[in-house]
């Protein structure tokens, strides 16, 4: 039996592509530059959280919690007490971070709150207050690690030029970017910025459903803006908190009146053995005579 050799099929002829569509190439490229790769995570937003010494455990869980909030943020060690702060800016560097949060720590009481766009500036230093920490809270609202947040802010933000300011800072710290690598591509929660009684309060929702339920996480802070700097971790004053009183000068003042509450409880004590008379009301000694006794 004879075999019949196969036929080879003919390839179809591809038509060439007009030379209108061909991509344009450079006019002069070296050979060990690299090739541009198409990328979708445009905004590269990094956020550098770490802590000064002499911060507390309370204050130390809410830094925790924040890293767990931002998947794009990196973590540091502990920085020593410096008074010139410009070092973070290496730091940032060091880490390739153009972002930065820095927790400082006063006496083991207060706690400061650095923010700052690196290494050009604004800077807005903060002090927290009325901490609750997610442990601390225990809410019945959950999220998915890594989640994209929707920002609200208050229409306040949009009046004053300070607040437009730390609305951007705030919007661009707390914002995910997207298609970030540990980020998910979902929004199911709200970080909501409320501002009152010249304070920016801070709350986290969780997006139940779309008819606008929501069930709180937290944490919960406070943010008392104190000043606001031109470069970062450092500079001139662009704006100075006149309602801002430091908390060793409200301890001060508490102490004062209380040491004020014993002053005037010794003075009521003395006006009053000044006031009070020798004798009563004159007694005459022969009303009792004629009284019968009742016995």
């Amino acid at each position: 039996m004879v075999k019949v050799p196969k036929t080879k099929k003919r390839k179809a002829v591809e038509e060439p592509t007009p030379v209108e569509e061909l991509p344009k190439l450079k006019a002069k490229r070296i050979s060990d530059e690299p090739t541009e790769k198409k990328t979708k995570w445009v905004n590269k937003q990094r956020v550098l959280i770490f802590a000064t010494r002499g911060i507390n455990h309370k204050n130390r869980h809410l830094m925790e919690d924040l890293k767990t909030l931002m998947p794009h943020s990196k973590p540091e060690a502990k920085m020593e007490r410096t008074p010139d702060l410009r070092i973070v800016n290496e730091i940032c560097e060091s880490k390739n971070c153009n972002k930065a949060i820095l927790f400082e720590g006063r006496k083991k009481r207060d706690l400061y709150m650095w923010m700052s766009n690196v290494p050009k500036g604004p800077c807005i230093k903060f002090l927290v207050e009325n901490i609750y920490t997610m442990s601390e809270l225990k809410m019945t609202g959950n999220c998915l690690k890594g989640s994209r947040p929707l920002l609200s802010f208050d229409e306040v933000f949009t009046t004053l030029p300070h607040l437009q300011l730390m609305k951007e800072l705030l919007s661009q710290i707390f914002g995910v970017p997207n298609y970030h690598p540990k980020s998910q591509p979902f929004f199911d929660k709200v970080y909501t910025f409320s501002y009152m009684d010249n304070r920016i309060w801070f709350r986290n929702f969780q997006i139940i459903s779309e008819e606008g339920e929501l069930a709180e996480i937290g944490p919960r802070f406070v943010l008392n803006p104190v000043k606001i700097f031109n470069e970062s971790f450092g500079g001139e004053t662009l704006w100075d908190n006149p309602h801002y009183i430091s908390p060793a000068k409200l301890r001060q003042a508490f102490n004062k009146q209380a040491g004020n509450k014993y002053m005037n409880r010794i003075e009521q004590r003395i006006a009053a053995k000044a006031s009070k008379p020798e004798v009563s009301y004159p007694v005459d000694p022969i009303d009792d005579i004629f009284k019968e006794n009742v016995d």
